[in-house]
């Protein structure tokens, strides 16, 4: 419990902003898992576009530290290597 109003206030802060890095980290975690299951059914071409929009939404989390830069980063490496490991196989 917060001692002073300050306190209180920043208490008040912290849980709107992580209410909403949670929503965030949610959505990424859902495009991850959608893209991860296209690419395990060999359908490249649909995870392509979900790659995209997973893309440009760790770009978005990365601009408001809701995540690293660098993981945002190394997602992306990761998962455009697995894209075209299966695509390739």
């Amino acid at each position: 419990m917060a001692n002073t109003r300050s306190a209180a206030k920043q208490a008040r802060a912290s849980e709107r902003r992580r209410a909403h890095n949670r929503i965030i980290k949610s959505k990424l975690h859902t495009l991850e898992k959608k893209f991860m299951g296209l690419v395990e059914e060999k359908k490249s071409s649909e995870a392509a576009v979900i790659l995209r929009a997973l893309f440009s939404a760790l770009d978005k989390a990365a601009k408001v530290q809701v995540v690293t830069k660098n993981l945002a980063n190394r997602k992306k490496s990761r998962l455009t290597a697995r894209l075209k490991a299966a695509a390739t196989a």
